[in-house]
């Protein structure tokens, strides 16, 4: 399902969602609202990429929304005026949630914003992060709670990790060449972006 917003006093423009040519969106999925899908993104069954509340929610080139994943934010506008405090920026825009290109978000993830995930960082199963910023390259182990903190860029968090504090975050070990999950995004991203290709040409 792919709808425009409602309008809202906290959201007071309707905007329909901006989906690459590339992109699949399966039928039981729902994208709503201030949205943009970057090239080759694949949003599988049953997840839900709602920009109704806060906006704008940006998924980057080729990256995939398992089953199950939810992305949504805290309200960015109301009345009229910008809610400051739950938006992050990426490269001088605001977004209420921005995931980077290359990035998996593995089943039944929860991103919300505020909320920054950059490029090439897998999120594994069950993991929710809010008010978080994950650096590149990062490997996030299925179970893992992330909120108000700034994860570096190609830091590990160990499965069942819950990580509040910003002494916790600092303190991840680094992907290092023997960590056995360190290619793991490369090939999720890849079986994904095929299955994205695979899906949206079948359907022609």
């Amino acid at each position: 399902m792919i709808e425009k917003n409602v309008k809202t006093d906290f959201s007071g423009k309707v905007s329909e969602p901006v989906i690459d040519p590339t992109a699949y969106v399966h039928p039981l999925a729902a994208v709503i609202g201030n949205v943009t899908l970057g090239k080759n993104v694949m949003v599988s069954p049953c997840a839900a990429v709602r920009g109704d509340e806060g906006q704008p929610l940006f998924v980057g080139d080729n990256a995939n929304v398992q089953d199950g994943v939810v992305i949504h934010a805290l309200e960015t506008e109301m009345n009229g005026q910008p809610v400051d405090k739950n938006l992050v920026e990426v490269d001088g825009k605001k977004y209420a949630v921005y995931v980077g290109s290359r990035v998996s978000l593995a089943h039944q993830v929860q991103i919300h914003g505020p909320a920054t995930v950059l490029d090439d960082t897998f999120v594994g199963m069950k993991t929710l992060v809010f008010r978080a910023k994950v650096g590149r390259g990062c490997v996030i182990e299925p179970g893992c709670i992330l909120m108000g903190v700034t994860v570096a860029d190609r830091r590990v968090v160990p499965a069942g990790s819950v990580v509040k504090s910003q002494q916790q975050a600092d303190d991840l070990p680094e992907v290092t060449d023997d960590y056995p999950l360190k290619d793991l995004n490369k090939g999720v991203v890849h079986v994904n972006t095929a299955l994205a290709k695979g899906y949206r040409e079948a359907k022609k």
